[in-house]
């Protein structure tokens, strides 16, 4: 009973400072993710699912203060590829800055303009997919997001997308608390390439509920920093129909405290996800991934591939589940998480599970963490290879499976040119 009163207390002094609009298509999905949360509460570290890490910073009533990071005349991510751009300022849409919309060939309206509106293609879906994810584990702050969130963007592509997507987030206030939520909607036989960039906030809550039809393709890149002080807490919540593909990369270097949540549930035969991810961290870094792959249909395949290069004292956390349901026959589910440590004070922690109740799978999971292979650091350095140089490169060999899941090479080719730059400016 305290632990809960606590939890309430934590709760109540969280959404003291939030507004929850109560009109509009968004109204009923607000209100019963509020009754959602209401009975979770925020969580703390005696949650199984938390026992890794910390909320306390997430719980905070107001957010942190962040440093402003110079990126010292860097190009920014995805510099080089032809995309549409939407550009958030601590999670507000900034118009001037962003490209007009309806150069990307598919529907795309804002939440702060559409949801007052009493119907929106989106009213299916805010909050659907969202309050399907909370079981078996509860996600409070995916529901605080759905409750509260009064910016993101719904997209919904009908055809093949002229152009990328790219979301923008720029973090301008120290002590920016942002919370956006997006609807994406692929329909039967369209595709579309979402990117994501930017630190976001001092604290950002992010959730993305992602819908794709029979024989859609979602392909997501996105990359989380710089701001090393930043804390985050995001979720994908994706449903897969017959013949789709839904694929998601992240690229994380530094921040204080990040935690990406995945939830994907196949619902249609022969639907193909893969989630990946790359973080590279140096000192006070805590990064978590959370995954929760459920096969509920015949013949689909998931991948799970995340590699940790940390140093320093800096912490990775994984924690995936895949779960096959009674009938989900011939399901092909692969799970690896891996960690480089490149010091003795990092630490790797790990909670891979499969939960599988059909006779006719192959599923598989593996975790492992190590050093940098000596054998092969001494055979580059007798080949004149600088110590750094050498060391770059195995790290990137390291990481080199989880890129691999980016199917566009360019974008492939700017993840790898932004970890080069980071190794170079950690050589020590």
């Amino acid at each position: 009973m305290a632990l809960a009163a606590q939890k309430s207390d934590a709760l109540e002094a969280r959404i003291a400072r939030l507004d929850r609009p109560t009109a509009g298509w968004t109204a009923k999905a607000r209100a019963d993710a509020l009754a959602r949360l209401s009975s979770m509460g925020l969580p703390g570290k005696r949650d199984e699912y938390w026992r890794y890490t910390d909320p306390a910073g997430l719980n905070l009533a107001e957010a942190a203060a962040a440093a402003l990071f110079d990126a010292q005349g860097e190009a920014p991510p995805f510099d080089g590829i032809d995309r549409l751009k939407l550009v958030f300022v601590d999670g507000v849409f900034d118009p001037a800055a962003s490209d007009d919309p309806a150069l990307a060939g598919v529907e795309i309206s804002l939440l702060s303009k559409t949801g007052g509106a009493d119907l929106h293609w989106a009213q299916g879906l805010y909050g659907t997919l969202e309050a399907a994810g909370q079981s078996p584990v509860a996600r409070p702050f995916a529901a605080m997001n759905t409750a509260f969130a009064t910016e993101g963007v719904m997209i919904r592509a009908t055809g093949r997308a002229a152009k990328p997507v790219s979301l923008i987030y720029l973090h301008k206030s120290e002590t920016s608390d942002a919370i956006l939520h997006h609807c994406i909607k692929v329909e039967s036989g369209a595709e579309l390439t979402l990117l994501e960039n930017g630190p976001a906030a001092a604290r950002f809550s992010k959730v993305m509920e992602v819908d794709v039809a029979d024989g859609g393709r979602f392909h997501h890149v996105r990359t989380q920093g710089r701001d090393h002080e930043r804390r985050a807490i995001t979720h994908i919540f994706a449903r897969l129909g017959r013949e789709s593909l839904f694929k998601s990369f992240t690229l994380t270097a530094n921040g204080r405290l990040t935690r990406n949540e995945c939830v994907i549930d196949l619902t249609g035969a022969d639907a193909v996800a893969h989630v990946a991810g790359a973080a590279v961290g140096d000192g006070d870094f805590h990064h978590d991934d959370t995954v929760f792959v459920t096969h509920g249909a015949e013949r689909c395949e998931s991948r799970q591939v995340f590699k940790k290069v940390l140093k320093n004292g800096a912490t990775g956390v994984f924690q995936g589940k895949i779960l096959v349901r009674p009938g989900a026959q011939k399901t092909d589910g692969y799970q690896i998480s891996q960690s480089l440590l490149l010091d003795e004070d990092s630490q790797f922690l790990a909670k891979p599970e499969l939960e599988i109740y059909a006779d006719d799978v192959k599923c598989s999971h593996g975790s492992t963490s190590g050093a940098i292979d000596e054998t092969a650091l001494f055979y580059l350095r007798s080949r004149g290879v600088p110590e750094s140089t050498a060391k770059s490169l195995l790290v990137l060999a390291f990481l080199a499976e989880a890129l691999a899941e980016i199917e566009d090479e360019a974008l492939a080719e700017d993840i790898r040119s932004r970890l080069e730059g980071w190794l170079s400016r950690h050589e020590r």
